[in-house]
Formats: C-alpha cells, structure tokens, sequence
C-alpha cells in the first residue's frame, strides 16, 4: 500500500468517524426559527457585537462574566483612552479606543453619547447597559457562564434576516454590475 493511499484511507476512516459520533449527538440542530434564541429573528449588529465579544471580560478566567468585569472592562478601556484625563471620550480619544477594542466600531460613538454634546463621559461609557447581560442573563444574577456565551455567540454566526444569500457572482447582482457582467452593457 503506497504511503498517499495509506494518508487518504486514514482520512477518510477519521471522518466517517466524526461523522457518526456527530450523528449519535442528542443535541438538536437549530431550525432557521429557532437559532436566534432573544425571540426576533433579527438581532441589531450592536447586540450581535457585543454577544460575540462576551468571552472576552472574563478577567478571572473563571468562565464565568459578571457585571463586575464587564464595568472593570470598561473602566481600564476608558482610563487607556481618555489621554487627556478630563473624564471624558472625544472623537480622537474615541479612535484610539477602537484600536484596542473593534467592539466599539460598531458600538460607536454615538451609541454612549446619550447627550449628542460630541463626546462620551465616564459615565456615558461605563453605567451604559451591556446588551450581552440584557439579552442573556434572564435570571438577573448578572453572571454569563461559558455555555451561554457560546451559544449566543453561535446563534449570531446566522443570518437569521430572511433575505436571500448573496452569491458574490457579479452576474447576480443588480444594477450596471449585473448588466455589465451578464454582456449587457454597450460601451
């Protein structure tokens, strides 16, 4: 038996195996209704950012985030940024946070400054809700353990909105893209 026959049948004993462990799971696969388990079958892209990043505060590597965390999280982050220390976030105080945490590109700005005076304060920042704890911790106790971060972070991988994939093929898109990539556009 040749040594590349030997790899590929190896290969291909290792999952037909994996395969037939995954089938005697008792864990059910989520229908496209049910992956989105906070009720809509959309989710706003600041909560899927912050279910993703959920993980991440477990300062203590306990697997286990409390509210404790999540605002000492945030105090360090504001402290590291506010370079200017008069407790506040400006929009270049705001960049050099989002270098350090992508979190909060897409909570931005404008998502703590609930005044619109331009700029973020301590408070603005840090006594913020975290949608992670609103939309997981149902029970109130203001701890996520690792089983719920993961399956809130798995159910965001979806696209839950009902729209139809997008190929990426240029002879599916609409407009002069579409035209032009299908030879219907007279140059």
């Amino acid at each position: 038996m040749t040594k590349r026959f030997y790899v590929l049948n190896t290969s291909v004993c290792a999952m037909s195996a994996a395969l037939a462990l995954a089938g005697c799971s008792t864990a059910s696969v989520p229908s496209i209704g049910s992956i989105n388990p906070f009720g809509s079958k959309q989710i706003s892209e600041i909560d899927r950012a912050y279910l993703q990043a959920a993980g991440s505060w477990d300062l203590n590597h306990d697997n286990v985030v409390t509210c404790n965390e999540w605002k000492s999280y945030v105090e360090d982050l504001f402290n590291s940024a506010d370079t200017d220390h008069d407790d506040s976030l400006d929009a270049t105080e705001w960049n050099n946070l989002t270098k350090i945490d992508k979190l909060f590109v897409t909570a931005d700005m404008k998502y703590f400054d609930q005044n619109g005076d331009g700029k973020v304060t301590r408070q603005e920042f840090v006594d913020k809700p975290n949608p992670a704890f609103v939309l997981m911790d149902k029970s109130g106790t203001c701890k996520l353990d690792g089983a719920q971060i993961a399956s809130a972070r798995s159910k965001t991988e979806y696209d839950v909105s009902g729209k139809a994939p997008q190929s990426g093929d240029p002879r599916d898109a609409d407009g002069e893209v579409g035209k032009a990539a299908n030879g219907g556009l007279n140059r």
